[in-house]
């Protein structure tokens, strides 16, 4: 890491917090901090769900003069929580991990001081309305320290930067919410981009409950265009990690709003000519789904940026664990430190040009027709 990076201390330390679906409270707390030191332009509002919404204090007369964008990524990440305790724990999984990767693993529970150690036992795969765990733990004196309603995660080393990949305990979606943050620290310093804010929500992983509840509350204003942040699961022969971070025009369930993806790529594909360092990529990622199709269900204009990830949701090679090759083990997971540095800088890049004259595919269009549409009304 250089020094002085503030961005890339942010982003170990946000993937490193403990979080899971409607737990996102450690995460909730530090950006609730950042904001706080940024009080004199920035204020922040939770919905009825516990989702948070960030904007500049100009934001509501910005948004009258230019419909508003909003940079949205969410808090959470699969991981457990304490149903009861004792020397052998039962534990509840939320989100979504093949069976394999459960054996005997060892898992860490947060319990607000030194982490109580444990290993998994048992899995009970078909319970619902998720799968549960018993784990037991490594200082039966731990018992005593572990509450219901801890969250619980994969026992990891500490967070690292190596070789240009960031190792760490979440990267989906907390270098989302990172990237977001340090992409608002210099859009929120710019006044012609106060109609610009952040959207953070809760429990994707079980669902996009949190942006569902926006969708439907009210909590996303009439006109929004939103940038959806994800991590998404990288398939090196097409969507490899260290090619820069990925417009994505759709995931396994949708393809998102069309008209909005178009815009960002011309952006992406324009700023890269002005810069030739900047590398981006347009795919798919069908390899899971993203809030943008949740949103775009319900009439509400989005898209995706993402970052290409490895070891998604910390399973380690996991075609080769289905196929039944290898043997189930979970791992940090990982993103490259120069595409995370990629996609704060396009979004920057986004918030600005989004609204620019002939940055919509219909703009291209309208120029070809203006070259070259009389050829066809003097044809015969």
């Amino acid at each position: 890491m250089k020094k002085n990076d503030a961005a890339g201390k942010l982003l170990l330390e946000i993937t490193s917090l403990p979080t899971a679906a409607g737990l996102e409270d450690a995460v909730i707390a530090r950006i609730a901090q950042w904001v706080s030191a940024r009080s004199a332009r920035l204020g922040m509002a939770g919905d009825r769900h516990g989702n948070l919404v960030i904007t500049t204090r100009n934001f509501r007369k910005a948004s009258q003069k230019r419909a508003p964008i909003f940079i949205t990524a969410h808090m959470d990440h699969p991981a457990f929580v304490v149903r009861s305790s004792g020397p052998v724990c039962e534990l509840e999984f939320r989100g979504g991990v093949q069976n394999p990767y459960f054996k005997g693993a060892a898992i860490e529970i947060m319990t607000g001081g030194a982490p109580a150690r444990a290993k998994i036992t048992a899995l009970d795969a078909a319970a619902k309305p998720f799968k549960t765990v018993k784990a037991r733990l490594a200082v039966k004196a731990d018992a005593a320290r572990v509450k219901p309603g801890m969250i619980g995660r994969w026992k990891f080393p500490a967070a690292e930067i190596k070789d240009g990949l960031v190792h760490t305990q979440a990267c989906d979606d907390l270098a989302g919410v990172a990237a977001a943050l340090a992409a608002f620290e210099i859009i929120s310093r710019d006044p012609a981009l106060g109609h610009v804010g952040l959207l953070f929500t809760r429990a994707e992983e079980i669902g996009f409950v949190g942006a569902i509840g926006a969708a439907r509350g009210g909590t996303i204003p009439k006109g929004s265009r939103l940038v959806c942040l994800e991590c998404s699961r990288s398939f090196p022969h097409d969507s490899p990690i260290g090619a820069g971070p990925i417009v994505r025009v759709g995931d396994r369930m949708s393809v998102f709003t069309p008209e909005l993806t178009n815009t960002i790529s011309s952006v992406a594909e324009a700023y890269a000519r002005e810069r030739p360092a900047f590398r981006f990529q347009r795919k798919l990622m069908a390899g899971g789904t993203c809030e943008a199709s949740a949103y775009s269900a319900y009439g509400i204009h989005s898209s995706c940026v993402c970052l290409p990830l490895g070891n998604y949701h910390n399973m380690r090679d996991v075609d080769a664990v289905l196929a039944g090759g290898r043997t189930a083990r979970v791992g940090r997971e990982f993103v490259s430190v120069e595409d995370f540095r990629g996609l704060v800088e396009l979004l920057t890049v986004i918030d600005r040009r989004l609204d620019a004259p002939g940055a919509s595919r219909l703009a291209s269009m309208e120029k070809i027709w203006a070259q070259h549409g009389a050829l066809l009304r003097t044809a015969r």
